[in-house]
């Protein structure tokens, strides 16, 4: 941690807490739309909007939000007898009678309910000003960092491990869950930065320095998460290489050993779930690729593809990201880019999650799919919920599914489609309004049956119900249904 005796990381917790240096507060003072541009990088509107206010708030805000210089009598004011320690431990910088932020100290806040304040390197790209990099660069919480915070099951563990935890924003999520909470990084520096982030927030993390999996060697845990440098950029020397988005490995290597090592770090009923890039190489299926990494590990498999970029459009994505728009080795750099997809023969790039869990089954639930669809944030309920129908569905035989009283899940929907005047709709859908949002054409029959599950009748009785209404042959209709319904269990359509 920098250089902070942790009397002065109370005192500026405290003050933090006393000047109301927090999200709601922040977004009150200066307006949803202005806190919503520093989301975009911009920080005129946030500027414009606390104007010439030199109360505390509008200080620590001008500060560390918009990245301006204060005077320091008016910063002493707000944080007393702390601007000199945290000049000396590099957390501002003297700027004549004024003081600027060497680090980003910001609010954070979250549907699950984790808030406080992240530590991190400031940003390099506010309204358009491009600033080089440094290769150990800690990234702030990002749409990323977001992402994976809204996918983790919340579920209650012993033991979690935040696989290159960065600034430590993950930490602070699995802590509210989590008996202990172990965070590695590559990255001495990130490991600076979120062990602030921790006392800040008077968070129980042990911290450990390594590549990956190495600290934790021999180790298990409940639950894993990990945004991990998944970009796939040509070779660069690790004075090059930026620490948070990119490794070593070649293509996709990176994320293929976190999943694969993932697996044996996993206790019994443990999950694993990677926010994660892979490759689209030409003359394959990208579910046989991904599908090969988690093959035999005995594990349930769930791998959601959200997004295909093609390589040019990844490439101007993670060029513009490192500040390299409009330099002068931009064009040489593309090319470089390129050259080095076109020798791999990737063609695409999947972006996407992967959810392993370690439940222990013979044959395990795998499934890799396409969703580009809209879905519900926080999407871990869902998830959580998946969990739990998965091994519902697996635990019932054909003939315990139909003895049970199934109900519909009450955000389903039915939605009709069809010729004006005519009686009959050519197409019914149901659709979930939670979740993943999916939806099913069930036909008639099935459509009968699902709108009968209602927990009164066992699913063979209507079952044999409406094939009598429809002059069907129940046993036809029984072997029918009975994959389908299998189906919309682990879909969440049934419980």
């Amino acid at each position: 941690m920098p250089d902070l005796s942790p009397d002065h990381v109370s005192a500026l917790r405290e003050a933090f807490r006393r000047h109301r240096y927090e999200v709601d507060a922040v977004v009150e003072r200066m307006g949803a739309p202005a806190h919503a541009a520093l989301g975009r990088n911009s920080t005129l509107a946030g500027a414009r909007a606390l104007g010439e206010d030199a109360d505390p708030l509008a200080v620590l805000s001008r500060l560390w939000l918009l990245q301006r210089a204060v005077p320091a009598a008016a910063l002493e004011e707000a944080l007393p007898g702390l601007v000199g320690p945290l000049v000396t431990a590099g957390l501002l910088e003297r700027d004549g009678d004024a003081v600027r932020a060497a680090v980003d100290v910001r609010p954070y806040a979250s549907d699950d309910g984790a808030s406080g304040w992240v530590v991190s390197d400031l940003s390099p790209n506010l309204d358009t000003e491009v600033r080089p990099i440094r290769p150990d660069f800690v990234l702030g919480v990002s749409s990323a960092s977001t992402t994976l915070a809204q996918l983790t099951v919340r579920r209650p563990v012993e033991r979690a491990l935040d696989l290159g935890t960065g600034c430590g924003v993950q930490s602070l999520h699995l802590a509210r869950h989590a008996g202990s909470v172990t965070a590695t990084d590559l990255n001495p520096r990130a490991l600076e930065l979120a062990a602030l982030t921790a006392a800040l927030n008077e968070v129980d993390v042990d911290l450990r320095l390594g590549s990956l999996y190495d600290p934790v060697e021999g180790e298990t845990f409940d639950l894993i998460t990990t945004n991990p440098p998944y970009v796939m950029s040509p070779p660069r020397s690790d004075a090059e290489r930026l620490a948070y988005r990119e490794g070593s490995w070649t293509s996709d290597g990176l994320v293929e050993q976190v999943v694969r090592d993932g697996v044996r770090h996993l206790a019994e009923d443990g999950t694993l779930q990677v926010l994660a890039n892979w490759a689209h190489v030409a003359g394959q299926d990208w579910t046989e690729r991904v599908g090969g990494w988690t093959a035999g590990s005995g594990c349930d498999v769930h791998v959601v593809q959200r997004e295909v970029l093609d390589v040019h459009e990844y490439v101007e994505l993670w060029l513009a990201d490192a500040g390299l728009a409009g330099s002068p080795d931009y064009r040489a750099r593309y090319a470089e880019w390129l050259d080095y997809f076109e020798a791999l023969r990737i063609e695409a790039v999947g972006m996407g999650w992967l959810l392993l869990h370690r439940a222990g089954r013979a044959v395990p639930h795998v499934r890799l799919e396409d969703w580009p669809y809209a879905v519900e944030q926080p999407l871990a309920p869902a998830l959580e919920r998946e969990l739990v129908a998965v091994g519902l569905e697996r635990s019932l035989t054909d003939e315990a599914l139909l003895a049970r009283r199934w109900v519909l899940a009450g955000d389903v929907v039915e939605e009709t489609t069809g010729v004006p005047g005519e009686a009959d709709p050519q197409h019914l859908v149901l659709r979930q309004q939670r979740g993943f949002r999916r939806a099913t054409e069930p036909g008639t029959a099935l459509a009968g049956i699902l709108g009968a599950c209602d927990g009164e009748l066992a699913l063979g009785t209507v079952v044999a119900t409406v094939a009598g209404l429809l002059d069907v042959d129940a046993d036809d209709l029984t072997a029918e249904v009975v994959p389908a319904v299998r189906q919309l269990v682990v879909d969440g359509f049934l419980s």
